[in-house]
């Protein structure tokens, strides 16, 4: 069997990024090297725009389904809460929700829509030309071919995918050097020196530029971190021990706490690198395939979350025939300065976090800017991805920027305009006059659906003063338009992000 598009990797972008081709109608196979999911988490945390986007997809009530909810977020540990309640959202916090059960939901909703996985399958060699891809995987009965109009490895900071494509991964080398355990421990744990709200307990020794910190994951369960400034690991690729934590832990803290009970070991450092690019003919990257950093603010899941809901939907109307020809190329033209962002604030956090005495004067006057609305904000929304705007021709402010889910009148009563998102189709939206709007979109109601409300039902909205708006499968505003307008360009956002109309 041929398919549509093969994906190297069932971690969150993968799976996520399954969910959305099928959506599309793309025969979709997802090849995942290790045999059984893992048992452990290394991300916590869902962002308010993930939570969105998962809104849009009808995920939105199991992910929310006892998790946690955030209300403040850090930036480098601080101890200013960032504040996500000014923004236009539905969602100002983060979910608690730890990856094996972000990995579960997923897999669920990838394998009832139809995706095949694999697990225990690894791809080992690509080949490509114009007409498709040759995937080589050793599975559990051995090596065997695969073919595929598309490639998408979303296999990790280590991408098989990514180095055969020969595509470099530059960056910057780590200065930070952390163990991590998830563990038990018999002695109370030292409460007032951690690294924020997030890490309550811990100790900071400036004279070793080292620190501990810990929080708890569930009840007597604390993940536990030892990071040292410029002193690399004796050998990086040597797994971490309990041994290697307690004495971490002894020097730092002068004690090991009486750890036991470990659940999960591993390093952790703030090496941070970016793909040259995010695509070579047939074969893409995505998530943590073409960008890696400290994961400082829990942003790492997300960003590649929001990759992947960016390229499904571009991808999928691509296999399908409906997209116009430089469609796929937006992917890495809208993501990639995104990464670029995250991949700053983290190296700037990075910075924060080192308990250097020389950088105290720094850490002071960011406290203070942190207790500034407006620094806050704009911090806020970087972290959480809120602000994420993509270039898009037009004046209006709303363009390129996330559609508020909309409390919206219609004559079936008030619906959120996230509902309509389901189906990861594009969505006109149409204010109190629909009809000229409804006859110039006829020829692409088989990609975009008309919703015709006839206002909102809270006061005060974003797009008060609208006739319009075309909104993008992945939530995104393309084209907007006032009653005085009417449907003046219209058909050009229309062909420009849903193709040519329909014959």
């Amino acid at each position: 069997m041929r398919y549509d598009v093969v994906i190297a990797g069932a971690g969150p972008t993968g799976l996520m990024l399954a969910c959305e081709l099928r959506l599309a109608g793309a025969r979709t196979l997802v090849l995942e090297r290790l045999a059984e999911p893992v048992d452990f988490s290394k991300a916590l945390g869902v962002h308010a725009r993930t939570v969105e986007l998962l809104d849009m997809r009808g995920l939105g009530e199991e992910f929310q389904a006892e998790a946690p909810k955030l209300r403040g977020g850090n930036f480098a540990s601080l101890g200013v809460p960032l504040d996500f309640s000014s923004f236009d959202t539905r969602h100002p916090y983060a979910l608690f929700v730890p990856q094996v059960r972000t990995e579960e939901l997923l897999t669920g909703r990838a394998l009832e829509l139809g995706a095949e996985l694999r697990r225990g399958h690894a791809l080992t060699s690509l080949e490509q030309d114009a007409d498709g891809v040759t995937v080589s995987v050793t599975g559990p009965e051995g090596p065997y071919e695969v073919e595929c109009a598309y490639l998408v490895g979303c296999d990790g900071g280590g991408s098989t995918v990514r180095k055969l494509l020969g595509i470099d991964f530059p960056g910057q080398d780590p200065h930070m050097f952390a163990v991590i355990a998830d563990a038990r421990f018999r002695e109370e744990l030292p409460h007032g020196e951690g690294m924020g709200p997030m890490r309550p307990y811990g100790v900071m020794r400036h004279d070793l530029r080292a620190w501990f910190a810990a929080f708890p994951l569930e009840p007597d369960i604390y993940r536990a971190t030892v990071a040292f400034f410029d002193r690399p690991y004796a050998d990086r690729r040597a797994p971490v021990t309990e041994e290697d934590v307690r004495a971490a832990l002894t020097e730092v803290a002068g004690s090991d706490f009486g750890m036991h009970d470990v659940r999960w070991l591993s390093r952790l450092t703030d090496t941070s690198r970016q793909a040259e690019r995010y695509r070579d003919g047939r074969v893409l990257l995505a998530g943590d395939a073409c960008h890696i950093h400290l994961p400082a603010g829990g942003q790492g899941l997300n960003l590649g979350f929001q990759d992947a809901v960016n390229l499904g939907w571009k991808l999928g109307a691509t296999i399908a025939g409906t997209a116009p020809p430089e469609l796929l190329d937006t992917y890495e033209a809208e993501r990639r300065p995104i990464a670029a962002g995250v991949l700053r604030n983290t190296r700037a956090q990075a910075v924060l976090i080192d308990p250097d005495p020389r950088y105290e004067g720094l850490r002071e006057l960011m406290i203070e800017l942190l207790h500034v609305p407006e620094t806050n904000r704009y911090l806020a929304g970087l972290i959480s991805a809120l602000d994420v705007r993509y270039p898009m021709p037009g004046e209006h402010p709303l363009l390129g920027r996330r559609v508020p889910d909309l409390p919206l009148v219609t004559e079936d009563g008030t619906r959120q305009l996230s509902t309509y998102f389901h189906a990861a189709r594009g969505v006109l939206l149409t204010l109190g006059c629909d009809q000229p709007l409804a006859d110039e979109a006829a020829a692409w109601k088989d990609r975009v659906d008309l919703v015709a409300a006839e206002g909102v039902a809270e006061p005060g909205s974003a797009v008060d003063g609208l006739a319009a708006l075309l909104v993008r499968p992945d939530g995104y505003i393309c084209w907007t338009a006032a009653p005085e307008t009417g449907t003046d360009g219209l058909t050009d956002a229309l062909r420009t992000w849903f193709g040519p109309p329909a014959m």
